[in-house]
């Protein structure tokens, strides 16, 4: 079952959700009935890098994450694949660190 965050823009010009599904982390931008472009069901998944900024700006999709999933997923997820192999972590941690 997937759990969402979603945020709205104060002037109303926008809306993002975030969601953790099968322990990935994805993002999509929800558009308006008279707006056109990407579906309602075009999730992304955020990147290593992207995670790594919310972090490090400690925004509230950091803050729901380290709530959802805890510091140590949300810092692996931070890691790009590379990186984990290069300290020797196996690819797939997600239950490694299950709450």
């Amino acid at each position: 079952m997937p759990v969402n965050l979603r945020l709205e823009a104060a002037d109303g010009s926008g809306i993002e959700e975030y969601r953790i599904q099968d322990g990935d982390i994805e993002v999509r931008r929800v558009q308006f009935a008279g707006e056109r472009g990407r579906s309602d069901d075009d999730w992304q998944p955020l990147t290593p890098r992207q995670l790594a900024a919310h972090v490090q700006d400690n925004t509230v999709v950091a803050q729901w994450l380290r709530h959802r999933i805890g510091w140590r997923r949300l810092l692996l997820a931070c890691s790009d694949q590379q990186t984990l192999q290069n300290f020797g972590t196996e690819g797939n941690v997600r239950d490694r660190f299950a709450a």
